[in-house]
């Protein structure tokens, strides 16, 4: 129970470790745009209440280790984040928007995988030893309890 967040409605602990690069994979995540990089991911989380547990910025890539809210799925934590700093980091370095010609910072895809402490197979089992159970109308994997 210690790594749960609550909201006003729910207990939760979601965990997604997301990877995403540069446009093409060239190393633009260097000096400032690195920190400039690091500070925006911060403070853009921080407005959807998101909590970083780890990260990374690379030369041409960036990781993630993060605890989301159950309102914001992966793809809009990604989108509001490639969206955000793609645009400031253009406005901010010169020398990126000539790199970047189609004013693409970011790759189109990114990788994300949940994370958590107990597996599939612990849960499935944990559903499973649920008292009394009623007879099975067909749905053998959806139990009535």
């Amino acid at each position: 129970m210690e790594n749960y967040r609550t909201s006003s409605h729910s207990l939760y602990d979601i965990k997604y470790h997301f990877v995403w690069v540069t446009k093409y994979r060239k190393p633009m995540l260097t000096g400032a745009v690195s920190l400039r990089v690091r500070d925006l991911v911060r403070e853009i989380y921080k407005t959807y209440d998101i909590e970083i547990l780890q990260g990374a910025v690379s030369r041409d890539h960036v990781h993630v280790l993060l605890s989301c809210p159950p309102n914001i799925s992966a793809s809009k934590v990604m989108g509001y984040i490639k969206g955000k700093t793609s645009r400031k980091l253009m406005m901010e370095f010169k020398h990126i928007q000539k790199q970047c010609w189609g004013r693409h910072f970011w790759a189109r895809g990114y990788f994300v995988a949940s994370s958590g402490n107990v597996t599939d197979e612990v849960i499935m089992e944990y559903i499973r030893q649920q008292k009394d159970v009623e007879p099975r109308d067909g749905g053998e994997n959806f139990q009535v309890t």
